[in-house]
């Protein structure tokens, strides 16, 4: 169970990273770009981003917290039960869920526009906001699900 737990933790903390890296820098160096380059690059980028090593990080250690909040309520009674079942519950409404509902919709609309069109420099700079946003939301949660998880580790 420790090495689980292990694994679960360095997951989100791995997935952590990648988002920090948008949120600290990648972001801000595409809204540096003509509006018609940021949408090119950001749009290869969320094409490249479906890749089985980075969706065995996010969605792997999503159902292995899913896992750890399941075993976490018949076994209440643990050590770090309360740790593992917050830093895992984090994890899944904060990543994933965000994932979900918010950046991949984002995702999605960007990739149905044409980078030259008229439409295209506004929705760049909506994207630009309402993304980074919800990729902050991700990348607190996943820091902050990744140290709860370590301190279930015991």
């Amino acid at each position: 169970m420790f090495t689980l737990k292990l694994f679960t933790a360095l997951g989100c903390g791995l997935v952590a990273g990648v988002f920090f890296a948008f949120s600290t820098f990648i972001m801000s160096a595409l809204a540096r770009l003509q509006p018609r380059d940021g949408i090119v690059a950001m749009q290869s980028i969320n094409i490249t981003a479906i890749n089985p090593l980075f969706m065995v990080a996010l969605f792997g250690t999503g159902a292995a917290c899913l896992g750890w909040v399941i075993a976490s309520l018949f076994n209440w009674q643990q050590p770090n039960a309360a740790y593992l079942l917050a830093g895992s519950l984090l994890y899944l409404v904060g990543t994933i869920v965000v994932t979900i509902a918010f950046n991949v919709p984002l995702n999605n609309a960007l990739a149905t526009v044409k980078p030259d069109s008229p439409e295209a420099a506004n929705l760049w700079t909506k994207y630009l906001t309402n993304w980074t946003l919800w990729n902050h939301v991700r990348t607190i949660t996943a820091v902050a699900a990744a140290t709860l998880l370590t301190i279930a580790l015991e």
